[in-house]
């Protein structure tokens, strides 16, 4: 049997024919779930997937498809896929570290501008015909919040929490810090969440999503944020308890929010968080780059290609999987 590649969506470009010399390559149009309702012997002739953060894989799923042998997800979170499931069938799980970096702050740092700075409420206002003449400017006209000389709190001090805290000492403010390795950063003031949560004047989220940080900031410790302050969230919504943050928002405890993920995606247009004015909202944009997503494709490849060469993947989550692994490969 040829060995197959089951690639969950169109990637751009040439990037898979890298992978043309070691199986076959079956591009899906409707995400993972398509696959699953294919006959059986189109489960079996499955050898790998490479995936998308849409893509559940979970245990149905990895029961219907008997011969599949690695996993490489174009993704650096993996809470889409059920890696204890996989592992416990020594399935290697590949994912895209490091190459979002820079493209996911940048992201988390123009939310902050823009939820402090009222960038999009200005912009609604002004294709809606309301800035007239009459309303040209006065001392108390669209009144934000200062960031320089603000206290930012980063929930997460990966890299992309110290990436988030660069560009905040550049911006003058203070950065306190908290993470659950309890990682000491340089230019950052570690202190608990409890103390981080009290003292920020802005507060960004850079945690990966597991059962450990689900709702880590539920209604209770909303409720301690300091009267006023922004939160920003790039990471994962799960983490973020969107309906104690949504009336935390009308009743003017937070200032604003910047959003660029949601516990449900996409969120739906009737959420509560969609009718306050001061959220600021984008669509899961966080590493949409061109050279970003470009290298990230280049990554989930790369690993596709080891674990067809029996290989150990460059990039895997769960790699006490290996050498049992690479002795199942088919060939």
């Amino acid at each position: 049997m040829r060995r197959r590649v089951v690639v969950t969506h169109p990637l751009p470009g040439e990037c898979l024919e890298a992978l043309a010399p070691h199986c076959e390559i079956r591009v899906l149009e409707g995400g993972v779930r398509y696959l699953s309702e294919q006959s059986g012997e189109e489960r079996a002739a499955c050898h790998g997937l490479i995936c998308l953060l849409t893509d559940p894989i979970d245990t149905p799923l990895l029961e219907a498809l008997p011969n599949l042998r690695f996993v490489s997800s174009v993704s650096v979170g993996v809470d889409h896929i059920d890696v204890e499931a996989l592992t416990a069938r020594s399935i290697p799980v590949g994912n895209t570290p490091g190459v979002l970096v820079d493209a996911t702050a940048d992201t988390a740092f123009a939310l902050l501008l823009a939820a402090a700075r009222r960038v999009a409420e200005g912009d609604r206002y002004i294709r809606g015909g309301n800035w007239r003449p009459e309303s040209r400017w006065s001392p108390d006209f669209f009144l934000g919040k200062d960031v320089s000389g603000s206290t930012l709190g980063i929930v997460g001090l990966g890299a992309i929490g110290q990436a988030v805290s660069r560009r905040a000492v550049g911006f003058g403010m203070n950065v306190l810090g908290w993470t659950p390795s309890g990682r000491n950063v340089p230019g950052v003031d570690k202190v608990s969440l409890e103390e981080l949560l009290l003292r920020s004047d802005f507060v960004s989220v850079h945690l990966a999503l597991t059962p450990e940080t689900r709702n880590l900031l539920d209604a209770a410790r909303i409720a301690t944020m300091k009267p006023g302050a922004v939160l920003v969230n790039t990471a994962r919504g799960g983490i973020v308890d969107e309906s104690a943050l949504a009336a935390a928002l009308d009743s003017g405890q937070l200032y604003a929010a910047g959003l660029d993920v949601f516990a449900r995606e996409p969120i739906a247009p009737d959420d509560p968080l969609l009718r306050h004015p001061g959220v600021v909202v984008v669509p899961h944009i966080g590493s949409a780059t061109t050279l970003t997503r470009a290298k990230m494709v280049d990554l989930a490849v790369a690993n596709a290609a080891a674990a067809l060469q029996g290989q150990p993947m460059p990039h895997c989550v769960n790699p006490e999987v290996y050498p049992l692994a690479l002795s199942r490969q088919i060939t």
